[in-house]
């Protein structure tokens, strides 16, 4: 996705103007495009160099389909392109967002950008939470062709609220490099996670399956999924929250199995001080195996899974969307806790803790009987 609004005409990037250095990434990209990857061009402020607002803000189209990448077509629409007009892209997303549509694959954005919004109030920050809110995996990357510290927080933000990357570019070479690091990366195989959406106790939520899944949490906000185990079974499950915007300082997640009745079976918790911007923790729990008839199946229990955490924001900040969650479950052949005592919980590690304290004890006892005979010898030879 290129912005081609009129300040993409400055000459500061390596002696020639945005443009230019943009289109001559973009060659260079074409040229190296895996072939399981199919590649659309969308641009913003290429057409209306006007100064109507509303059909300045409009101004956005698919240069090149998504779809089978014919190079030469590619390059030769990305040729006519002219520095123009405006810069709308809340707008130009929603539309990138249309062309990526449908299907399972990976799904990525990349916006290259030298300027802000131009079409408030349409937040593009917004857009983007609304965009990973549909719960269709995709990511959005951003590059910045200014140090600017307000197109920056932008751009940031943007990435931030689909899980991507923001760049700051001021040569040819970087601004190719990254563009190709990033297309490179839809080729990679991923799994897709599944939307769901959890409730507010364990008797409303969602049976979930192992997997992968995405939800939204509110601040301060309890969410519940369940999963059964079968006997012989291990549960294991991890949940990252993301805060893709501002937070106060000081915030925590919980991850909890919890019987139907309740009563919890063991927790994953994790804190952090607002140096990172994704915050998660995991669980295992083994079920012991069941001796039953053979004709006997054994019963599978469910296990209730709670996500809550303790995020809060400035008065000014929306709750809504919640932030991105991402909950992993898998239930597998549990190990033999006989055979590896270390498979669950602390294991071999008593025996450790066991040794080092023996260890310990044994040489303050050493060190002081060493201690008291040399002050004897010292004391008979005085």
């Amino acid at each position: 996705m290129l912005d081609v609004s009129g300040s993409m005409r400055t000459r500061d990037i390596d002696g020639q103007s945005r443009m230019t250095a943009a289109k001559q990434a973009f060659n260079e990209v074409l040229d190296s495009v895996p072939e399981q990857v199919q590649l659309g061009i969308r641009t913003l402020g290429a057409d209306y160099p006007g100064d109507d607002r509303k059909v300045g803000c409009k101004d956005t189209k698919q240069l090149y389909p998504v779809g089978p990448l014919d190079r030469t077509e590619a390059k030769t629409a990305v040729a006519t392109l002219a520095p123009t007009g405006w810069t709308p892209i809340g707008p130009a997303l929603l539309g990138a967002a249309d062309d990526l549509d449908g299907g399972d694959s990976t799904r990525r954005i990349v916006l290259i950008s030298d300027g802000e919004d131009t079409c408030g109030p349409l937040d593009p920050c917004e857009v983007a939470r609304d965009i990973a809110a549909r719960g269709i995996h995709l990511v959005i990357d951003t590059l910045g062709l200014v140090p600017n510290a307000k197109i920056r927080k932008q751009l940031t933000c943007i990435a931030e609220a689909t899980g991507g990357t923001y760049t700051a570019v001021q040569h040819t070479d970087q601004l190719s490099g990254r563009v190709k690091q990033l297309v490179d990366r839809a080729a990679e195989p991923v799994v897709t996670p599944v939307a769901t959406e959890g409730a507010g106790s364990c008797t409303d939520a969602p049976q979930l399956k192992p997997g992968l899944y995405t939800d939204r949490e509110k601040f301060a906000e309890h969410r519940w999924y369940r999963v059964d185990v079968l006997p012989g079974q291990e549960l294991r499950a991890s949940v990252s929250v993301f805060a893709d915007r501002a937070v106060n300082n000081d915030y925590g997640m919980l991850l909890r199995a919890v019987t139907v009745h309740g009563r919890e079976i063991v927790r994953g918790s994790e804190s952090g001080t607002g140096r990172t911007d994704a915050i998660s923790s995991g669980l295992r729990y083994p079920k012991p195996d069941e001796d039953t008839d053979g004709d006997v199946k054994p019963a599978a229990e469910t296990v209730c899974l709670q996500v809550s955490n303790s995020f809060s924001a400035p008065a000014s900040v929306k709750t809504a969307p919640g932030m991105p969650v991402e909950l992993t479950v898998d239930v597998v052949d549990a190990p033999d806790a006989a055979a590896d005592p270390a498979a669950f919980g602390l294991g071999r590690g008593w025996w450790l803790l066991g040794v080092l304290v023996l260890t310990g004890l044994i040489a303050g006892l050493l060190t002081g009987w060493i201690s008291r005979w040399r002050i004897a010898v010292w004391r008979t030879n005085r």
